[in-house]
């Protein structure tokens, strides 16, 4: 009877706890990027503070805080203004490619295409230049760039505040190692304390190993991509790999996005060619290139990188991004595994007397055991 109720007190407190977080959603998200930008400049404010000796000066933190985040978004700034005037200028070549050319050379596999879906009693729908231009013009019509950025500026007050909001709370973070764990320990009771630490201790070190595995892995598939599109003479090479790199990020999908944003950007790039004999077969190595990326990838980078990350199987890391997908779409794919983390390190501390809990968090309790040892 006791163990029921303190089960369902658990559960309320929960729900409530869930309640107030989605009703300072906003407030909530700044302070979680902010822990993570952080985590990301920790190593980077370690490195300026025994490099240049700052630890010996009365503001020697505070400097290092503030270095730290003008380099992590003097990063952010370069590469955004490098790629954006790139990416709009391919965007509007892609707007105004004959499409009609185009549906001429692919008229061929896409009547066998049609052929077949009427086979199965499936109406194939528009011509093969309709069906051309909505793949590619509609991605890339000059008047949603217009909108996009339309949007942006209108937005442009929320933005300000936001990235104002993130600097200023990542200022602190970095300044006062272990702010955030002050935080979260001020409401919490007393008694709860050590576990409540242990929490974000364990949470902190998992994502800090999650985060740098995710660097790590975009910078070399950048450099692969960018090495073997350029030994082919492929256009815009730094491009298409910096693309693939970032939405890499999106379980799944990601190489998916960025071996057709490689695909679309050779074709706008080379509309001089024929595209019969000449595009198709640079489509091909093009293609290639991701296969042998994303072969590398899969059986060499990430079991290396994440294989002792997250201590999850991979049956369950599918899952959890499923769910996440249901949930929040793309959004909620790159979000799940992070989430997922967080959950079974708090649920290994206060839920342990599950039976499930105990399963699900017995990779994190040996790896745990190890470090102990160590």
């Amino acid at each position: 009877m006791k163990d029921w109720y303190k089960y369902l007190i658990t559960t309320i407190l929960l729900v409530l706890v869930g309640l107030l977080i989605n009703y300072f959603s906003e407030m909530v998200s700044y302070l979680l990027i902010s822990w993570v930008i952080s985590m990301v400049g920790e190593p980077i404010l370690n490195f300026l503070m025994l490099r240049l000796r700052l630890q010996k000066w009365k503001f020697g933190k505070s400097l290092a805080a503030f270095l730290t985040l003008v380099i992590l978004f003097s990063m952010v700034g370069m590469l955004l203004w490098f790629f954006t005037p790139i990416l709009i200028s391919q965007a509007v070549v892609l707007s105004k490619v004959d499409f009609d050319s185009i549906s001429l050379a692919l008229q061929q596999p896409i009547d066998l295409i049609n052929g077949w879906l009427r086979s199965m009693g499936l109406e194939p729908g528009p011509s093969a230049s309709e069906q051309v231009r909505d793949l590619i013009g509609g991605y890339f019509d000059p008047a949603r760039i217009s909108a996009f950025f339309g949007n942006l500026l209108g937005n442009a007050g929320s933005l300000m505040i936001a990235l104002f909001s993130i600097i200023f709370i990542s200022f602190f973070f970095l300044k006062e190692k272990g702010l955030f764990s002050k935080m979260i320990l001020a409401m919490v009771s007393t008694g709860s304390e050590p576990k409540v630490q242990a929490v974000i201790t364990d949470i902190s070190q998992l994502l800090t190993k999650y985060f740098g595995g995710i660097a790590l892995q975009m910078f070399i598939l950048m450099v692969m991509i960018s090495s073997l599109l350029g030994v082919l003479g492929i256009k815009n090479a730094l491009l298409i790999a910096f693309f693939y790199g970032i939405v890499n990020i999106i379980p799944y999908l990601g190489p998916l996005i960025g071996a057709v944003f490689g695909c679309l950007l050779t074709i706008s790039s080379n509309l001089e060619l024929d595209f019969f004999s000449q595009t198709i077969p640079l489509l091909m190595r093009v293609l290639g290139v991701f296969a042998i990326v994303k072969l590398i990838d899969d059986f060499i980078l990430q079991p290396y990188i994440f294989s002792k990350r997250m201590q999850a199987h991979p049956l369950e890391i599918f899952l959890v991004i499923m769910i996440g997908a249901r949930i929040e779409g793309i959004a909620g794919m790159v979000l799940a595994i992070p989430t997922y983390t967080i959950f079974r390190v708090i649920a290994k501390v206060f839920l342990s007397e599950i039976k499930l809990v105990r399963k699900i968090t017995a990779d994190l309790q040996t790896s745990q055991t190890r470090n102990e040892q160590k």
